[in-house]
């Protein structure tokens, strides 16, 4: 009965504060075509990593206030190794804000750390469908891939991730996934 209790408080301070009603995520497509462009032109790896940098920061642009909450809190918890607190305030963000690809993308980060390959690719498999183009759940999908045993399809994964980034420290991977994809 307490257990009922506290998970029907909790719902009710939660949901209605927000009811729900998450606006749309930020429209930053020709920001991030930018970015991707000069990073396919950096000189060296160094810059490619200051261009990447800026890309998180459009991935971890949320949607509103309380989306923003969610998400810095759960990127908070998963720092301090607080797994379980991250994993909530992703599910939170996420039943908020089903649409933004970040709360997907973070809440496998924490399924691949905790090594649940199998929990983070369908995350993975999400985040991407909302941002075809958020690298991060790219390379992430194709290391979860890997994790998995589904070299081909990690091979695949991460050509697609370097077509639009080739610095990705990721990028090493490649020619062993190749090598496993040609015995096949």
């Amino acid at each position: 009965m307490r257990r009922h209790l506290c998970f029907l408080l909790f719902g009710l301070v939660a949901v209605p504060a927000w009811g729900g009603d998450c606006p749309a995520p930020p429209d930053r497509a020709d920001e991030l075509t930018r970015l991707i462009e000069a990073v396919q032109q950096a000189p060296d790896a160094r810059s490619a990593r200051l261009i990447s940098n800026e890309m998180w920061e459009i991935w971890a642009d949320a949607p509103d206030a309380h989306a923003q909450e969610l998400l810095d809190e759960g990127m908070t918890r998963r720092a301090a190794f607080d797994y379980t607190g991250a994993v909530a305030a992703f599910d939170a963000l996420i039943a908020y804000c089903p649409d933004y690809a970040e709360g997907w993308n973070q809440r496998a980060f924490v399924s691949f750390i905790r090594q649940d390959y199998a929990a983070a690719l369908p995350d993975l498999e999400r985040a991407v469908e909302l941002s075809p183009r958020h690298l991060g759940a790219m390379s992430g999908q194709a290391l979860t891939l890997v994790a998995l045993g589904r070299n081909g399809e990690a091979a695949l994964a991460l050509r697609a991730a370097l077509r639009l980034n080739p610095w990705l420290p990721e990028r090493d991977l490649l020619p062993a996934l190749e090598a496993v994809e040609d015995k096949i």
